[in-house]
């Protein structure tokens, strides 16, 4: 078979896997194709964390189950080969004595980790690794970042002018609302941007002078866990983080307990809190968390290189003077043009 078919068919399986972003972390995003004498004859893909796998979804798919002896199956990532919430995709996969299995990616957790693809081999199914491997992870650059370097992977994003400030300069007593700079369309982009992360964090300053509510209510996907920043619990109770019933983490230096939906998590440090709360996430299985401020906030994790992509958005107002963006500097991606709004997204050199 030609490898540009191979290539074909894994591209599939990164379409198929992509329609589980948002609802399968901590899994990987993972898709599934199955082609019998050059057409496809299955798909199938990861929906819902917890529930069946993309292989077994495909093979649930194949209305005459004898094609399969004959048949390749591709998925972007190494079958599983431990038995989890759900048993086996290598032993399935073996069972069903399919010719070929075509993967993207080799599986970093260590429960996978090349086992699933040795068990194929060993019971003489010819096993093709690597295709379009780069593009695979990217994909799941979440799950990749949180198995390989123990930590979630980090978003930064802010919104700009277009001479360099997030906002004028505020105090509570002030009560003044914050700048607007980014328009409707790219509020419900942040919106669904939220839904596809497990976490969202921000400053105590960023909560006290703007009260958000951090949910999604422009896009009708699942709210981020809420995280705050409050080293000496000085924000109200009033605020909607903590009175809207929805669960909130408070890192602080004084307690650690949960009462309802908030739950209080203690730093030993808050000199270096951004190292603390990056690995308290990671032992509670969060693996990926966008960080929306405020200024200080952005900047210790960016200084800290505990980041992995940004997404700036930049208005066409000029205000002069106010607070300034980050001191920031990363790889360009892409731009694109939002009416009145301009967003770039970077990733660390």
């Amino acid at each position: 078979m030609e490898t540009t078919n191979h290539e074909m068919y894994m591209k599939r399986c990164f379409e198929l896997a992509a329609l589980g972003k948002g609802n399968v972390a901590p899994n990987p995003m993972v898709g599934a194709v199955i082609v019998c004498d050059g057409k496809i004859i299955g798909e199938g893909y990861h929906q819902q964390f917890g529930e069946a796998h993309a292989e077994v979804n495909a093979i649930a798919s194949v209305k005459d189950e004898s094609l399969l002896s004959n048949s390749t199956i591709y998925v972007n990532l190494e079958p599983c080969a431990h038995h989890g919430k759900t048993p086996p995709c290598a032993d399935l996969i073996i069972e069903k004595s399919f010719q070929r299995v075509v993967v993207c990616n080799f599986d970093p957790y260590k429960e996978v980790a090349g086992k699933g693809l040795q068990r194929m081999r060993d019971a003489g199914i010819d096993v093709v690794t690597g295709v379009l491997e780069a593009q695979g992870r990217w994909l799941n650059r979440r799950f990749f970042t949180y198995h390989e370097q123990k930590r979630p992977y980090v978003i930064l994003k802010w919104a700009q002018t277009i001479d360099g400030f997030l906002d004028h300069n505020r105090q509570p007593e002030d009560d003044q609302k914050a700048l607007k700079i980014t328009n409707k369309a790219a509020n419900q982009l942040v919106h669904r941007w939220r839904s596809e992360e497990m976490a969202i964090l921000v400053g105590k300053n960023t909560a006290l002078l703007d009260d958000p509510s951090l949910t999604t209510r422009l896009w009708p996907g699942k709210s981020p866990l809420r995280i705050v920043i409050d080293p000496q619990l000085q924000l109200p109770k009033t605020l909607k983080l903590f009175s809207d019933g929805r669960p909130t983490w408070v890192y602080n230096a004084a307690k650690a307990y949960c009462e309802d939906e908030i739950c209080y998590e203690r730093i030993s440090d808050p000199s270096r809190f951004e190292h603390e709360i990056m690995g308290h996430l990671f032992h509670n299985d969060i693996q990926s968390i966008i960080i929306e401020g405020g200024p200080n906030t952005l900047q210790r994790f960016y200084d800290a290189g505990l980041w992995d992509e940004a997404r700036i958005f930049t208005g066409m107002q000029r205000i002069g003077d106010g607070v300034r963006i980050p001191r920031f500097v990363g790889e360009l991606k892409s731009t694109t043009h939002l009416d009145d709004n301009v967003l770039q997204v970077y990733s660390r050199a």
